[in-house]
């Protein structure tokens, strides 16, 4: 996300970065390398002629001018220009007074709308709502189908009517099933086409006039770049959208639509997708994304991702049992599913102040290997699980015919799982005495 952007940006404003003084020469420069870093992640030709101007303007007053660390103050400015383009704050959604709150989702075919809705249930779900899916795309091809397969996975109800390709209807109808059914939020998946046409607009304004959504969300595909700004203020101008989901994040390098399309409609980024996973969905901080382009970090997201994955009461079972050395293959693979679910070591390093994501490009966690280890790990008995001393080599050639691995990955397994072990002795504060591997005693 924003990879490419990032490493120009970052190369355009180096010129500042050993001055002791910086003359307004040196700012027409910069802001001349800072132009062409825009326009070459897709940002809107308006947007980057404000934006460069705002930066210029107050890079040659007395804040960085009379400064002793001018690159510094450039970077604060720069920083705070991007955060205002992209929105300035983060933008909730609005909750009805008397629910169910409804919204409307509205996009192109191909923008990922179906399976983002989705990820939008699920992530109100964890917050504390109880969302309904309506699935009012019948004219896609197995969209409802879709939409159900994903509500599922998801653990969200999903609202849809055989044979009924009034629209408009099936809104009312969920609607109404949502009351009945005390669901307080109402998702609807509308249908998409492949271009903006009359009869698809015509249909959504409909829909819009029988269920008055407070919200009416475009799914944009963030890949598409100055075409997803495009198609933001046409639907718009048509529908009055009241924000932006911006999917397909983490396959733009450049990040030209999210840096252009609140300038150019005056409508908020709500959420992004950032993955392909049905978790990968996060609100949208304008601050925090320039921090990451800017390389600064975003601390905040990543403790919010930490938080999500984190479970207070199995961490105080995990604390005591590294306390007592009782950490057995079980706890083991517990704690790699949670590593698992924070996402690719790249995205988490780009959260973190002064990491190259870059470096770290294609570096994930290894999902076949956890698979692996996951398969080996079930087919073990649970005293094999709790007491892995025990797994000589007739037992350990069992659990490799039934994981359907070999024994050597069953010994690389137990390898791992002992250097995790000696890991925990140095934590153990018994001083060497107490408890070892799978809770056998340990001798000295």
């Amino acid at each position: 996300m924003f990879g490419g952007l990032s490493e120009k940006l970052s190369q355009a404003l180096k010129i500042f970065k050993n001055k002791g003084r910086v003359t307004e020469k040196d700012v027409k420069e910069g802001m001349r390398a800072v132009k062409m870093a825009l326009l070459e992640a897709d940002v809107n030709y308006t947007v980057v002629k404000e934006f460069t101007n705002k930066v210029s303007e107050r890079a040659v007053g007395s804040e960085v001018l009379e400064s002793l660390v001018p690159f510094q103050q450039i970077i604060k400015i720069v920083n705070e220009e991007l955060t205002a383009i992209m929105g300035s704050t983060n933008s909730k959604l609005t909750v009805a007074s008397n629910p169910p709150t409804v919204i409307m989702a509205c996009g192109l075919q191909g923008a990922g709308k179906t399976t983002n809705c989705a990820k939008l249930a699920a992530l109100l779900k964890k917050q504390g709502k109880n969302p309904l899916l309506v699935a009012c795309d019948v004219y896609r091809p197995a969209a409802v189908d879709q939409l159900k397969i994903v509500g599922e996975k998801v653990g969200i109800p999903v609202y849809s009517e055989d044979g009924n390709k009034k629209t408009v209807e099936i809104a009312k109808h969920a609607l109404a099933h949502a009351k009945k059914n005390l669901l307080d939020t109402v998702i609807i998946d509308t249908a998409g086409r492949l271009h903006i046409d009359e009869e698809m607009m015509d249909e959504l304004k409909n829909i819009k006039k029988e269920v008055s959504p407070h919200e009416i969300l475009l799914f944009v595909d963030a890949m598409t770049g100055q075409d997803a700004v495009t198609v933001a203020k046409t639907f718009d101008e048509l529908l009055d959208i009241t924000g932006v989901v911006m999917t397909k994040m983490d396959g733009d390098t450049r990040g030209g639509a999210a840096l252009s399309v609140k300038y150019i409609t005056g409508k908020p980024i709500k959420f992004i997708g950032t993955g392909e996973k049905l978790d990968e969905i996060e609100p949208f901080h304008p601050d925090r994304m320039a921090n990451r382009i800017l390389g600064m970090g975003d601390m905040l997201t990543l403790i919010e991702k930490a938080q999500q994955n984190f479970d207070e009461k199995k961490a105080a079972e995990l604390e005591e049992k590294i306390r007592k050395q009782r950490f057995t293959l079980d706890d083991y693979l517990e704690q790699m599913q949670q590593l698992k679910n924070m996402g690719s070591l790249e995205s988490m390093a780009g959260m973190i102040p002064g990491m190259n994501a870059g470096q770290l490009k294609d570096a994930k966690v290894d999902e076949k290997m956890m698979a692996r280890n996951e398969a080996i790990i079930k087919s073990m008995t649970v005293r094999e699980r709790t007491y892995p001393d025990i797994l000589n080599y007739s037992r350990r050639k069992r659990i490799a015919a039934g994981s359907g691995t070999k024994v050597e990955d069953v010994n690389k397994l137990i390898k791992q799982y002992d250097a995790i072990c000696k890991m925990m002795k140095q934590f153990s504060k018994n001083g060497g005495k107490g408890f070892g591997r799978g809770g056998m005693p340990f001798k000295f």
